[in-house]
């Protein structure tokens, strides 16, 4: 008795723990959505890049301030040699012991504003501001294509839930018929042919089954992985609550716009704003500089408040031969960037009216596949009626039990294929995020 008591404590425990490690979680796509744009290593490295190109703008326009140098420096001085041409303590230096110094004090700071350099800091920041407006619109496609990953995630799971739970019901039956045909075999009353049949059917359904949750276990993974939750964590989808969601979408008017046609809008001004780079090489440097000076050698000379302000220009004569080389590339490359962004346009087109069908698609095949739930349903019926009468065959029953299945897995796939056509079509249109009313920050 302690041994079988210990054994229950043991059972107990074991089954305690097994319900704390499978978590089951049912998760709206709202909430899955808001996840993946927050919590996934795709999103946080978006938002890190965000930052990355905030901070080079931010570098740049630093550009525009003035600069200032302070330095200072003392020197000890060895056998130093000193031929001064001017007159000390008034009277020639010919003739006079030599000067011993030892030490050199020098202290100056600079400062240099920049007044003109054919417009290249301006334009040098405005190419900057666009990189960064570029990267936060690259950031927001990331979080839109995680989106849509999501969405897929989560038709591909209720499918194949389904899938594995109609098969299973369809198991039961397939079972419950096995054991009456064994009794009838056992009986006289059926040939053991058609008791083979129902067993190889039974089996091929159990295949089924194991598959079934096999590719439920890894979409369920894929999930979880990429929602950063507990990798233990059982999802399970609420279609009813994804079909009110997709009504109330539909029936407010969402805006939006393709974030990486954006991207690469601001990538092309950018471009623009690098042929303006380029030509300021044509053009001299100038500059409003001024310092102040002040040294000591020590018994020899000591200077301070020497102050300095003027002007400096400099120029690169090479320039004028060599920059015709930048410029040409510079406006190469703003072509370039032209180009993708006609070509990116009609992409963008062509995706909007493929997913615009195959949304319309999947509503009139849902149409369809209840109706072949219904002619299999019934179509079932008659043939076991003639079946239990011995008007039809064991192939018979067998066939219809298996379009039955058939049609019942078809329609479950065609319920989350409606989901999946729609959230495709927001996102083709830019409009993924925005219909659940998440921010994409």
């Amino acid at each position: 008795m302690k041994i079988k008591a210990k054994l229950l404590i043991v059972i107990s425990f074991l089954g305690v723990t097994i319900g704390q490690a499978q978590e089951r979680r049912i998760l709206s796509l709202k909430e899955a959505i808001s996840l993946v744009t927050t919590n996934s290593n795709e999103a946080v490295l978006a938002n890190m890049k965000v930052n990355t190109s905030k901070l080079e703008m931010e570098t740049m326009k630093n550009n525009q301030y003035p600069s200032l140098k302070i330095s200072g420096q003392f020197l000890q001085l060895t056998n130093a040699n000193i031929d001064s041409k001017i007159k000390l303590g008034g009277s020639s230096s010919e003739g006079s012991s030599p000067i011993k110094v030892s030490q050199l004090f020098l202290g100056q700071a600079n400062v240099s504003m920049p007044i003109f350099n054919g417009f290249k800091l301006k334009n040098s920041i405005s190419a900057s501001e666009n990189l960064y407006k570029a990267e936060t619109a690259n950031a927001a496609y990331t979080k839109e294509q995680l989106s849509i990953y999501v969405v897929e995630l989560f038709a591909k799971l209720f499918q194949s839930q389904q899938t594995a739970t109609l098969i299973e019901d369809n198991l039961k039956s397939a079972q419950q018929r096995t054991k009456d045909f064994s009794a009838m075999v056992d009986n006289g009353l059926m040939a053991r042919n058609d008791l083979l049949k129902a067993q190889l059917q039974e089996s091929n359904i159990q295949l089924s089954l194991d598959t079934a949750k096999k590719n439920a276990n890894v979409i369920n993974y894929q999930l979880v992985t990429v929602l950063q939750l507990p990798k233990d964590t059982q999802i399970d989808i609420d279609i009813e609550t994804i079909k009110s969601d997709m009504v109330k979408n539909q029936s407010v008017e969402t805006s939006g716009q393709r974030n990486d046609l954006e991207a690469l809008s601001y990538q092309q001004k950018s471009s623009e704003a690098g042929i303006k780079i380029a030509k300021s090489g044509y053009y001299p440097s100038l500059a409003l500089v001024g310092g102040y000076i002040a040294f000591d050698l020590k018994d020899v000379i000591t200077v301070t408040n020497a102050m300095n302000v003027g002007v400096g220009l400099s120029y690169d004569l090479a320039s004028i031969f060599k920059n015709g080389k930048e410029v040409k590339l510079a406006k190469s490359k703003s072509e370039q960037t032209k180009t993708a962004v006609t070509i990116l346009t009609d992409k963008i087109k062509e995706e909007t009216h493929e997913a615009q069908e195959n949304y319309s698609l999947s509503l009139k095949q849902n149409l369809v596949y209840k109706q072949a739930v219904e002619q299999a349903t019934e179509n079932y019926r008659i043939v076991k009626d003639k079946y239990d009468n011995s008007l039809s065959t064991t192939n018979d029953l067998l066939e219809a039990d298996v379009q039955q299945l058939q049609t019942k897995i078809n329609l479950a796939l065609s319920q989350a294929d409606i989901a999946l056509k729609y959230y495709q079509l927001q996102f083709a249109e830019g409009k993924l995020i925005n219909s659940f009313n998440i921010s994409k920050n």
